[in-house]
């Protein structure tokens, strides 16, 4: 008889507080029963970034609200879990903490296994969740504090074939919009700007094109883009809006260029595995760029892989994902006990070098 499974999940690694309920069945495809986010852009609004002190007092507060949310969305009780799920690492670690102490009395409450999730991990088997991508697969995680390619050989075998050396994409992004004046988050604003620029204005460089291997780097083509606005506001006396559109698709493009190039070169690497079903699959939050997917898409055609990425709400920080990956842990037994850890940095592939630095919206692993 097929075995159905139903996990919490609980996500505070950045500054989203959510919760989820997610359910599967032997043969099926995963159903997620409620995916509850309460996010904090408002709180961090006049900081130009995410405080961790405010994120984490915030996280203390919403998680047993998210958690009450998820359960009644998904007209569950905690009777009703098999097992509870949770982020514990790497991200900023008040965050994570407060998600593992929250975790942790709902498990000894209520005494359901415990399961501590990578939070690399969930949005790395993101696509076995959405698109039962099987393995092995290539993902390129992309988002605001983490960029690397992985082989996904299992739900517990992560092969890092490159990665950023600095910022990662979605904290250039921020940075970029912050200094040509555009809100934050400052991915969908560039991206909206962008629509009306011209992607050709502004000579921007395509970093770490002229070296071998994977890895990137997104440090320069900030600075080069904060030359270009002094330039600007020197010649003319300010910003204009077209400016700002201009500058946002240029460095949109940049980003692009180099995220298509490296994967092309990635996805070399991963087809040596000869792969029965060849897959590549995008996640984290710099994935909902449209501009980036298409140019995935393309990649992915012309080389005859197929290619997925997770609806928009997915792409982001979530629970539905960690619940997920709790899920795939504890179908093979993997459960941890109270005295789990909440870890700043947590790499996926621990025979990898570390990757060098740490991004504002999380340690970098």
């Amino acid at each position: 008889m097929a075995k159905t499974l139903t996990i919490l999940g609980i996500e505070s690694s950045c500054d989203d507080t959510a919760a989820a309920v997610v359910r599967h069945t032997d043969g099926q495809s995963p159903e997620i029963l409620s995916n509850e986010v309460f996010g904090q852009t408002d709180l961090h609004a006049d900081f130009g970034g995410v405080v961790p002190e405010i994120a984490a007092r915030a996280h203390a507060e919403k998680l047993d609200v998210m958690v009450e949310a998820a359960l009644a969305t998904s007209t569950l009780s905690l009777a009703d879990i098999d097992a509870i799920a949770v982020t514990a690492g790497p991200g900023l670690i008040g965050g994570v903490m407060s998600g593992v102490m929250c975790a942790k009395g709902l498990a000894a409450g209520a005494g359901k296994p415990l399961i501590g999730v990578n939070h690399l991990a969930g949005h790395a088997l993101t696509p076995r969740l959405t698109d039962q991508l099987e393995f092995p697969y290539l993902m390129l995680l992309v988002s605001g504090g983490h960029c690397q390619f992985l082989i996904a050989h299992s739900a517990t075998k992560f092969q890092r074939l490159g990665g950023t050396i600095d910022d990662a994409p979605g904290e250039a992004f921020d940075k970029v919009a912050k200094l040509i004046g555009l809100p934050q988050p400052g991915g969908p604003s560039i991206e909206h700007a962008a629509k009306s620029g011209d992607a050709k204005s502004h000579k921007l460089p395509r970093p770490m094109l002229d070296r071998d291997g994977c890895d990137m780097s997104f440090s320069g083509l900030k600075t080069a883009a904060l030359r270009a606005r002094d330039a600007l506001v020197t010649a003319q006396g300010g910003l204009h809006p077209q400016d700002q559109a201009n500058l946002s698709a240029s460095f949109q493009a940049a980003v692009t260029d180099v995220l298509a190039e490296k994967t092309r070169r990635a996805l070399a690497l991963y087809l040596e595995l000869e792969p029965k079903a060849p897959a590549i699959a995008v996640a984290g939050g710099v994935a909902a760029n449209q501009t980036i997917r298409a140019s995935l898409q393309a990649l992915a055609t012309d080389h005859g892989v197929r290619f997925t990425a997770p609806p928009l709400k997915l792409c982001t920080d979530n629970a539905a994902m960690i619940a997920w990956a709790g899920m795939e842990r504890f179908r093979l037994g993997l459960i941890d006990d109270l005295t789990l850890a909440a870890r700043p940095r947590w790499p996926l592939d621990t025979a990898a070098p570390a990757m060098l630095g740490s991004g504002k919206k999380g340690a970098k692993a």
